[in-house]
């Protein structure tokens, strides 16, 4: 079994291995991509532009034809997978989107914490369809100033405020608290007990492929 990772921060695969580790994945079955040159695009343009949605559709295109199902773990990037997947040689997994439909599952109100603003329009629109099946009331928000920690390198601070988001947004009663990116998951390890523990793409994207998979 091969399953190839669209990322856009190498920091993402240590997360990704873990959750292949925690599934029971043999090693060497992810193959890991790295392409922060897209995001830093969308970044620098505002927004996800048709050159990028292209750029990324023709990219996971060339990863199934060498790979038993592709993960695209970019949520900003996320859109470029409806692109594909119809054509694709291997199944096309959207990390968000099964995040998503795992997130509104129980209804009530979900949290869905972002640190980068160029996630907000597509995670808000992938969670909101996602919750007309259940009527989940959706909140997409962004912790401020948290990006500018993860670009810097420092990957403490930037864990430590998305936990203190999760301790906000655990306050405030929300049903599901949900992770938008996987560069977010390791902020979990750094909750007090009691506080509700986040969902996170990798772990269920991964379970998803793997059923895609054996069918």
């Amino acid at each position: 079994m091969t399953i190839a990772c669209l990322h856009t921060a190498e920091s993402n695969i240590v997360v990704y291995e873990a959750a292949a580790k925690a599934l029971g994945l043999p090693v060497g079955a992810l193959r890991h991509h790295v392409r922060a040159d897209l995001l830093l695009a969308v970044e620098k343009a505002g927004r996800l532009t048709e050159e990028i949605v292209a750029e990324t559709a023709a990219l996971l295109w060339h990863l199934a034809e060498d790979a038993d199902a592709v993960v695209l773990n970019c949520s900003t990037l996320g859109p470029a997978a409806a692109q594909v997947a119809a054509g694709a040689a291997a199944p096309i997994v959207r990390a968000d989107a099964i995040l998503a439909e795992e997130a509104v599952r129980a209804g009530g109100k979900v949290i869905v914490l972002c640190t980068v603003e160029t996630t907000i329009i597509p995670t808000t629109a992938l969670f909101e369809a996602a919750a007309k099946t259940t009527g989940a009331e959706i909140e997409v928000r962004l912790i401020p100033g948290t990006w500018a920690h993860f670009r810097a390198g420092d990957l403490p601070a930037y864990l430590a405020s998305i936990a203190d988001a999760v301790k906000v947004a655990h306050g405030e009663g929300a049903v599901t608290i949900a992770f938008a990116q996987a560069s977010m998951t390791e902020a979990a390890r750094l909750l007090p007990e009691g506080v509700q523990q986040p969902l996170s793409g990798p772990a269920t994207a991964l379970a998803a492929a793997m059923a895609k998979i054996t069918g």
